[in-house]
């Protein structure tokens, strides 16, 4: 039996996380977000393989009142409750606005992985107004920006009715018979 253990432990599945977390918290609170992901990862058994911030970015439709978001990638392999625990914490955070997890491939041997250490730095997410413009300019080149419209666009209404509706207002109806 303690065989068929030590062969659990060696095998795993390759997981990914990707969350959003809210445009407007600083660069500490990222960076204890992100860690804090990463340490469920660690705690449950998990192998940390990839850790990349994806920056500020315009979500597809407002989340939480909130119209952009910092993107964070994660890749783990992980044990059967690695993906649940760290859900948990994500969901725990108010800054987190949205996670998703993604099964990528069941039993690899985990100690065959290799890992870059740079690819799993915990980095603060730190973005400019540069970098907003640059993104929104980006939206606008493939016309994805929002288009300021003024405020009355509609045709000018007109003063006296259009000559067909006075015709018709002149023409007496039919009556039926009395």
């Amino acid at each position: 039996m303690t065989v068929d253990v030590q062969k659990d432990v060696k095998r795993a599945s390759d997981y990914e996380t990707v969350f959003i977390v809210r445009p407007d918290i600083d660069a500490d609170a990222s960076e204890k977000i992100i860690s804090r992901a990463v340490s469920a990862i660690e705690q449950t058994g998990g192998k940390l393989t990839r850790v990349e911030s994806w920056g500020r970015r315009r979500l597809a439709y407002p989340i939480a009142k909130q119209r952009k978001g910092f993107y964070v990638y994660l890749r783990y392999l992980g044990q059967l409750g690695t993906v649940a625990e760290v859900e948990r914490n994500l969901r725990m955070m108010d800054a987190v606005i949205r996670h998703m997890s993604v099964l990528l491939a069941k039993d690899l041997d985990a100690a065959a992985v290799t890992v870059d250490p740079e690819e799993i730095k915990v980095r603060r997410i730190e973005v400019t107004d540069a970098d907003d413009d640059a993104d929104e300019s980006f939206e606008a080149s493939l016309g994805l920006a929002d288009v300021e419209r003024p405020a009355h666009n509609h045709a000018p209404v007109p003063s006296q009715p259009a000559p067909e509706a006075a015709e018709a207002a002149e023409a007496p109806t039919p009556a039926g018979d009395a």
